[in-house]
């Protein structure tokens, strides 16, 4: 498939039509030539007639000649030096011919038509050489991009074409260096995604495997009998409910990461109440937040309802932001939840006092594939996807989520919804 590149103006006017261009070209040539003999030569009617039809007719001949020798040679060269040399060469013929035919019918020495066809031949052979060593720069400056491109082509991502100069070869050199500067970073993107998509598989593998051992074990002591009083069956019982929740937990977790990695996930919005989402979070991770001495507060502006969103997703949101919180936060901290109108947008923050985030973890810990050291943690009682799902619900509103450490400790979560 040809690709159009941009073009500028007298580059399209030269494309229009080869048969364009050398029409046009023979005649500014026999205009200015007419013009030229009549001003400095004076001639009379019937030499003028004769000057001007004898170029007409060699200056047609000659660019027909050409025309069709490159339409049925040249254009089939397999080297484009070899090409600009026929080119330069078929110029200097075309040049001799017709300053030769017009010296015939001006000079009447012999002695001077022979002089001025000497000095022709070697202004020609002048301006051959000169025309071949340029062809020759433009030739080596093609060699090196095609080396160049041998070598990407053969995985060195490193490979960069050498820009010299301002011509049409510099901008493929420059369009090329940027190829090649987009594969390497696509590159190395693909394998970062591969190495943490295999740790997220490991991660999710031990995250599986701990509570389904867990669990065999225990059912296999209630099935044997090896457990008898009463007190240590029902704590059994309740640690097995407390495996499976988390296991119920892991898979939704790993069912919404797969939507929001694939497709996306479809979201409907309409007006509604954010202050009374934020309310029902408080309420549900307050028993939990007192279990870990730890102050859950909010900070609600009078003017934030409505809310055009998806109030289940971006009751999500809150759930994994505040839990998150929670898991991080120490005894005795406080987490508050603020949410404000400001600039055509809703902004909420979540804050806690807890261990923040480290200097690694940071930059990168809304990636789907990531996962820092405290979240491959179970003591922390999650999978440690939220965040990744909190960002994937956020940006399909179109909105923005990001993260950063409180220099009193702890961290600061927020996002905004465009309203």
């Amino acid at each position: 498939m040809r690709v159009a590149l941009p073009k500028s103006k007298y580059q399209t006017w030269l494309e229009i039509s080869p048969w364009l261009v050398l029409a046009v070209g023979a005649v500014l040539a026999l205009s200015l030539v007419t013009v030229a003999i009549i001003v400095l030569l004076q001639p009379s009617i019937d030499e003028l007639i004769t000057l001007v039809g004898a170029l007409a007719f060699t200056s047609v001949l000659s660019l027909a000649a050409g025309y069709i020798l490159y339409r049925k040679g040249w254009a089939r060269s397999p080297s484009i030096s070899l090409t600009l040399v026929l080119t330069y060469a078929w110029a200097a013929i075309l040049t001799l011919f017709n300053v030769w035919v017009l010296a015939r019918l001006m000079f009447v020495d012999t002695h001077d038509l022979t002089l001025a066809g000497i000095l022709l031949v070697f202004a020609a052979i002048i301006a051959t050489t000169y025309g071949i060593s340029v062809t020759a720069v433009i030739t080596d400056n093609l060699r090196q991009l095609a080396h160049t491109a041998n070598r990407l082509a053969q995985g060195d991502l490193d490979a960069r074409a050498e820009v010299v100069g301002r011509d049409e070869v510099s901008q493929v050199a420059e369009a090329f260096n940027g190829m090649a500067e987009k594969l390497q970073e696509s590159e190395r993107e693909r394998e970062e995604i591969e190495n943490l998509r295999r740790d997220l598989i490991a991660w999710t593998s031990h995250d599986l495997r701990t509570p389904l051992t867990s669990i065999r074990v225990m059912v296999e002591a209630l099935n044997d009998g090896l457990v008898t009083d009463k007190e240590t069956s029902i704590r059994y019982y309740k640690s097995i409910h407390a495996e499976i929740v988390f296991l119920n937990k892991l898979i939704d977790d790993l069912f919404e990461l797969a939507q929001l990695d694939a497709d996306g996930i479809s979201i409907e919005m309409e007006p509604d109440s954010l202050s009374d989402l934020i309310s029902d979070t408080l309420n549900t991770f307050g028993p939990l937040a007192k279990k870990k001495q730890v102050a859950l507060s909010a900070d609600v502006s009078p003017d934030l309802d409505p809310v055009l969103m998806n109030s289940s997703r971006i009751g999500r949101v809150l759930t994994n932001l505040v839990d998150n919180a929670i898991q991080h936060s120490l005894p005795g901290g406080a987490i508050r939840l603020s949410a404000i109108r400001s600039g055509g947008e809703v902004r909420v923050t979540v804050s806690d006092e807890g261990t923040g985030f480290s200097s690694e973890e940071l930059p990168r810990v809304f990636e789907k594939f990531y996962r820092g050291e405290s979240a491959r943690s179970r003591a922390t009682g999650g999978a440690g996807l939220g965040l990744a799902i909190a960002a994937g619900i956020v940006e399909a509103h179109h909105g923005r989520i990001w993260a950063r450490n409180r220099e009193e400790g702890g961290a600061t979560i927020s996002f905004t919804l465009p309203n």
